[in-house]
């Protein structure tokens, strides 16, 4: 089928941004513009001729606005089929131009929803009828029309026309499909927005996901799997999807999970902070005076597990944490950081042997809370849930042993219990001087992940302080951390056995906190 010359346009947007260069290079084709009240004088104040929708209709603009582009003479034009000839009989009858190209995009009501205090009134009104309607009819037609519903794709559509009087079929098809997705993001952010208005609390009775493929990506966990990365809509948060890579190959499915739970521990940490993940568990974590003195606390934490590890830092990278990270015998698949200072990036990618290949992430500043909420696919649907981000208030701590901890010792407890939050249940977590020096993850029993903990921790485990992630249910676990030589003990209490729990470490003198949240990592 030979593709229509495209003739006239009808351009009707809210966001203008490139549309001047745009309709000029249209009428230089010799395409005649057709518009609507704001953006026809946005168009006549740049020097482009415009026909103006009314003039054409006969029939004014009304109610505010509403009415501008719902009229047989416009969508007659844009839906009549060029191979039907009771169509054009129609269009010949009542004198409906055709439009070959349709340029929409929609009022912004996801922004306007979005700022605070913004009224029910003002959300209706930025609720787009016309607009819709047009991009829908345009995409319908897509094998006689054109639609074009976003600044990105200006310019091939006016390179087509440029060159050939027209578009081909396989850029409407592909534009249709793009048309198609835009008005259903539309539809899906008014939809949460009026279930959010009802009192069903914060789980609406319909979800609907925004996402945007951003890659696909070489294999998934393993080769046999394919994978894609898909972009969420409006993500607030500094993130591995949105963020900047400055070096190194392309990230693997298994790189980006790991690099989102390091860049997770070290978010919720004030201090200079350095987290070390080997298949998406910390193997070290360390806080320090500065981010050089953090890394190097960090990767001892378990040096064998550091071998090929990712890499989470909450501050820029800078020559000395970049000449400590390049000195020989160290290895590291990737790190993401809020961003790397010139003389570290250059360090990084022109000393170390893994120069090439280690992969660096830019994210920005990390201030900005995480998204609040999380979801995980299950067989037939999802799960969604709060994120496990809120800081746990320390005033509901309760000392529940008659040894109480040292001053020295609430620093590590404090450590470990923002860890041990990070790790995989069932959970622990063996810290000293802010450092964590073993970690016992994703075991069926408690007591092993102890055992795990211990052996990962070495002889630095006397005098640390372990946190568990859930609470003790039997004292076996206590009498094993007590014979290595922990100091102090914190977790959630609420087991039916915290009694028996509380007298073996009262026993060993071991203090013990119970903070009344658990913190499992399925």
């Amino acid at each position: 089928m030979q593709s229509p010359p495209v003739k006239r346009a009808i351009i009707s947007v809210s966001d203008k941004l490139g549309l001047a260069g745009f309709a000029r290079g249209l009428v230089e084709a010799g395409v005649e513009i057709f518009s609507t009240g704001g953006t026809r004088r946005h168009l006549e104040s740049e020097g482009i001729a415009v026909t103006d929708v009314s003039a054409y209709t006969g029939f004014p603009e009304m109610m505010d606005g509403r009415l501008k582009t719902l009229h047989p003479m416009i969508h007659g034009g844009i839906l009549c089929r060029r191979d039907n000839a009771t169509d054009m009989a129609a269009v010949a009858e009542f004198g409906i131009k055709t439009f070959e190209l349709v340029v929409v995009n929609l009022y912004p009501f996801e922004q306007t929803v979005a700022r605070e205090n913004v009224t029910e009134e003002e959300a209706i009104e930025n609720i787009d009828i016309g607009g819709p309607t047009m991009v829908r009819a345009a995409a319908k037609n897509h094998l006689f029309t054109t639609i074009a519903t976003s600044a990105g794709q200006y310019s091939e559509i006016l390179q087509e026309i440029a060159a050939n009087g027209c578009t081909s079929l396989e850029l409407r098809k592909r534009l249709a499909g793009e048309a198609f997705a835009h008005t259903a993001r539309y539809d899906a952010a008014i939809a949460a927005y009026f279930a959010g208005q009802r009192a069903e609390g914060p789980f609406p009775g319909r979800l609907t996901l925004d996402l945007t493929r951003k890659s696909v990506l070489r294999y998934g966990e393993n080769p046999h799997q394919q994978a894609a990365l898909y972009a969420a809509a409006n993500a607030a948060a500094a993130n591995l999807v949105s963020a900047m890579q400055l070096n190194g190959k392309e990230l693997s499915y298994n790189n980006l999970l790991d690099l989102d739970s390091a860049l997770a521990i070290v978010r919720g940490l004030p201090e200079p902070a350095a987290s070390v993940i080997k298949h998406n568990n910390p193997c070290g974590v360390a806080v320090g005076a500065t981010l050089a003195e953090a890394l190097e606390k960090g990767l001892q934490g378990d040096p064998l597990s550091a071998f090929g590890s990712v890499l989470g830092l909450n501050r820029v990278v800078d020559a000395d944490a970049a000449e400590l990270l390049a000195r020989p015998g160290l290895f590291i698949e990737a790190i993401v950081a809020p961003d790397f200072a010139p003389e570290a990036l250059e360090i990084l990618t022109t000393r170390p042997k893994w120069k090439a290949n280690v992969r660096l992430m830019k994210v920005g500043d990390l201030a900005e809370s995480p998204d609040r909420w999380v979801f995980r696919c299950i067989e037939g649907g999802m799960l969604m849930q709060e994120a496990d981000v809120l800081a746990d208030p320390e005033n509901d701590w309760k000392v529940a042993t008659d040894a109480k901890p040292a001053e020295a010792q609430l620093a590590d407890l404090r450590f470990a219990w923002n860890i041990v939050r990070h790790v995989k249940s069932n959970a622990i977590a063996i810290c000293k001087d802010r450092m964590l020096l073993g970690a016992g993850a994703g075991q069926m029993s408690r007591v092993d992940s102890v055992e795990i903990a211990i052996h990962k921790a070495g002889d630095r485990v006397r005098g640390a302080v372990l946190s568990s992630d859930a609470f003790f249910p039997f004292p076996d676990s206590i009498e094993r951390l007590a014979k290595a030589g922990i100091a102090a003990v914190i977790q959630p209490g609420g087991s039916k056995n915290d009694q028996a729990v509380i007298a073996a470490c009262n026993a060993s003198k071991i203090p013990m906190i119970f903070t009344g949240r658990r913190h499992f990592k399925h």
